[in-house]
């Protein structure tokens, strides 16, 4: 589903790259993101973005990214990033569900911003998995999930 459209992202993770992404960013998109979107944060905008790359890093070759794989991938870099605070970080930046990252998306491909494909919509983003789920009980070590 997507790929980043008129700005391309840095491919390492490096202080440097991210200060650039952030620099790019702040220099009046986000104020092009708030006349359409005011629901989320700036941080929400710029992970959803690194968990594009995150999921092309774990292809062999680049490629459309579908809505579903994008909803896993911010997932798992939560999970990676944030550890058992991965859902109350999402949540404090506005994403309480995968529709949640549909909506974020699909205003970054409105924008052009990111490319998507005709067959891509808002709907492949619903109900991808229950948040509650995903962060608390399906977390690998915790107590909950081992009764």
């Amino acid at each position: 589903m997507l790929k980043a459209g008129s700005a391309p992202l840095p491919a390492k993770d490096s202080s440097e790259d991210l200060q650039l992404l952030l620099e790019r960013f702040r220099d009046g998109i986000m104020d092009r993101i708030r006349t359409k979107e005011t629901r989320f944060e700036e941080d929400a905008y710029l992970f959803v973005l690194k968990a594009l790359e995150y999921s092309q890093t774990n292809l062999t070759e680049r490629r459309h990214i579908t809505g579903r794989e994008l909803a896993f991938s911010c997932r798992d870099l939560a999970l990676q990033m944030y550890g058992v605070m991965a859902q109350v970080v999402l949540e404090h930046w506005g994403v309480r569900a995968t529709s949640d990252i549909g909506d974020i998306v699909f205003v970054l491909v409105d924008l052009g911003y990111l490319i998507s494909q005709p067959t891509d919509n808002r709907a492949d983003f619903i109900g991808v998995y229950n948040f509650d789920r995903a962060f608390e009980h399906e977390y690998p070590w915790n107590a909950a999930a081992l009764v």
